[in-house]
């Protein structure tokens, strides 16, 4: 088995074709067709099975592509760190970030490793699942992750400050009449919610002290749970630093204030990247809880 057959099988998953994944990698469909072929004989079991979607993985192929996918991490990973020097580094890095968390810092951070290491690159994505990021994050496929600290954070998390949580309010709601909000006053009032498994959604219901609260819509991104809330269909509690711009005027801190610890956890034998990365996110300014109901 080679690694170029791991990452032929990777590309045939995310597609669904060879023909797709082979033109993704910029390859010819019969040579990693035969690619494939060879890799089933190998391992003595069927990897994916035709059907009228496509090519998906067979129960034994879900199994051997978690672990495809860690090796060419790896191995991206090791190539990195053979090719860094004193003054330069070349390389991939792969950062998730807990859906809100670090919206405002994640940028400013990543600017400045990008000139200071201009031929790195960098991979990010938002996953709204704590669950999810979890996993990926034990299984060694992040290289760093940006998340609410929790019960399961890892010993070795890097604590880098809070995250704040406003109220975003419908224009002419009467609590925008004061300068922070208390929850109570909202008593009974619906509100647009996170997915069920989102790290925000249980600041919601932890902040609440309710488990089932009015809800007028579920909603997967930050930027959706704020125009909507803006527009009166429910009120919305979201980080602070994930308000985009032009909707501060519709939000409010509360009384007393809702703040969630954020962590930085970088992967076991952290090259220079990942350091550099986790030395710019604490140079940013993050809120710093005070008297306040901290959510963890």
């Amino acid at each position: 088995m080679s690694l170029r057959q791991f990452e032929y099988a990777l590309a045939v998953a995310e597609e669904g074709s060879v023909t797709a994944a082979a033109e993704r990698l910029h390859v010819a469909q019969p040579s990693m067709s035969q690619q494939i072929r060879g890799l089933e004989r190998e391992l003595g079991v069927a990897l994916f099975a035709r059907t009228a979607s496509g090519l998906v993985p067979t129960a034994a192929g879900r199994a051997f592509l978690r672990e495809a996918e860690i090796a060419v991490a790896a191995a991206r990973r090791a190539r990195a760190t053979a090719r860094a020097g004193a003054d330069e580094l070349v390389g991939e890095l792969v950062v998730a970030a807990q859906m809100g968390f670090g919206t405002r810092q994640l940028p400013g951070a990543l600017g400045a490793l990008r000139r200071r290491y201009p031929r790195v690159e960098v991979t990010v994505f938002e996953e709204p699942s704590a669950a999810e990021l979890d996993r990926l994050c034990r299984r060694g496929m992040l290289d760093l992750s940006l998340m609410a600290k929790c019960e399961r954070s890892p010993a070795n998390a890097h604590r880098l400050g809070d995250e704040e949580f406003v109220v975003v309010l419908g224009a002419g709601h009467p609590q925008l009449a004061a300068d922070r909000v208390e929850l109570r006053a909202l008593a009974g009032q619906p509100w647009v919610r996170f997915d069920r498994d989102s790290a925000l959604d249980r600041v919601l219901l932890t902040a609440l002290r309710d488990d089932d609260p009015p809800t007028a819509a579920r909603v997967s991104q930050t930027a959706t749970a704020v125009r909507w809330a803006a527009d009166g269909l429910g009120v919305a509690l979201v980080p602070a630093s994930a308000v985009p711009h032009g909707y501060e005027r519709l939000t409010r801190p509360l009384a007393p204030a809702v703040a969630q610890p954020v962590i930085a956890v970088v992967r076991p034998h952290a090259g220079p990247a990942e350091t550099a990365l986790l030395d710019l996110l604490r140079q940013e300014t993050w809120y710093e809880a005070g008297p306040v109901s901290l959510v963890s």
